[in-house]
């Protein structure tokens, strides 16, 4: 039920409605800034969630005649903007820690705060895990997003947790906001990890360096029928990824002979790489026959090099 994309959103919706309710209400309890910071984090994490469940229906639509290369970038723009919120938690945990340094304010029933964040830890840990493996089965950004900010709560939870045992057993007010900060200050890097990713596929970065490797190493294993190529461009748009290159064949090559290799190379390489939209431009060669791997007619006798 919840092994989709649309049903691992599902679930982090229950779960971080769940403990913004029980944070709230513990919260309010205890006078505790720090577990009011930890229930407006999760609240920003409920904003995520919608927007990722949003995201994650729009990238499945499949293309139209307004949108010919799909939805996919919505869960670009769904990550982009989880990593404001993800960067806005962090900002609010580091404000909410030294207004109680500068306050010195205690915590009531320390203990009903110490529950509430082992709950909230757990919760956290299983949630994003789950939504990681989700993520990278289905290849989605914007899950894969989601599982960051929730992983984020994690650490900030265990902050929390271990700045209320501090408390609990010193009595020094100023330990759990020293921790919170120093939390916070990972929260902020997780949110530029994000945001580097997500922009990346907005500005039609090209694929990772590994993907297209593989590429050019796909390409190469046709060198007997082809004489090279060039001009190979390469993006992603959610989980689908966009190549497209110059392939270059004997220029006495039929038609029909050049749309079998254009086939058979677009078939090998939507089974490495999957989700894969290949465009190809043929040219002939230019006659440059001692270094051109291919025997065809024009070849000159005994030119050919070895590959």
């Amino acid at each position: 039920m919840f092994a989709t994309a649309a049903g691992a959103a599902r679930l982090s919706l229950f779960v971080v409605i769940g403990l913004i309710a029980l944070k709230v209400a513990v919260a309010a309890l205890t006078g505790s800034l720090s577990i009011l910071a930890q229930a407006v984090d999760s609240f920003l994490d409920l904003f995520a969630v919608i927007v990722t469940f949003v995201a994650v229906r729009l990238a499945g639509k499949p293309a139209d005649g307004g949108h010919p290369f799909g939805h996919g970038k919505a869960e670009s723009i769904a990550a982009a903007a989880q990593a404001v919120l993800i960067f806005a938690a962090g900002s609010g945990i580091i404000y909410s820690a030294v207004q109680r340094i500068i306050n010195a304010s205690a915590v009531r029933l320390t203990e009903a705060g110490i529950a509430v964040m082992v709950v909230s830890l757990a919760a956290s840990i299983l949630l994003s895990r789950h939504l990681r493996r989700v993520s990278r089965r289905v290849d989605s950004a914007a899950l894969e997003a989601n599982a960051q900010n929730i992983n984020a709560d994690i650490y900030s939870a265990a902050a929390v947790l271990a700045g209320l045992l501090a408390e609990r057993l010193t009595g020094l007010s100023f330990i759990d906001p020293g921790i919170a900060i120093l939390v916070a200050l990972f929260i902020l890097r997780v949110a530029y990890k994000v945001s580097r990713g997500s922009v990346g596929q907005l500005m039609d970065a090209k694929l990772p360096e590994a993907e297209e490797n593989t590429l050019k190493a796909i390409i190469s294993e046709h060198y007997r029928s082809l004489a090279g190529f060039h001009a190979l461009r390469t993006r992603k748009s959610g989980k689908a990824r966009y190549i497209d290159l110059h392939l270059v064949v004997p220029r006495k090559t039929s038609v029909e002979k050049a749309h079998q290799l254009c086939d058979h190379l677009e078939a090998d390489i939507s089974r490495r790489l999957h989700h894969t939209s290949v465009t190809i431009h043929v040219e002939p060669c230019k006659d440059n026959c001692e270094s051109c791997p291919v025997i065809c007619d024009d070849r000159k006798p005994g030119s050919r090099t070895a590959v």
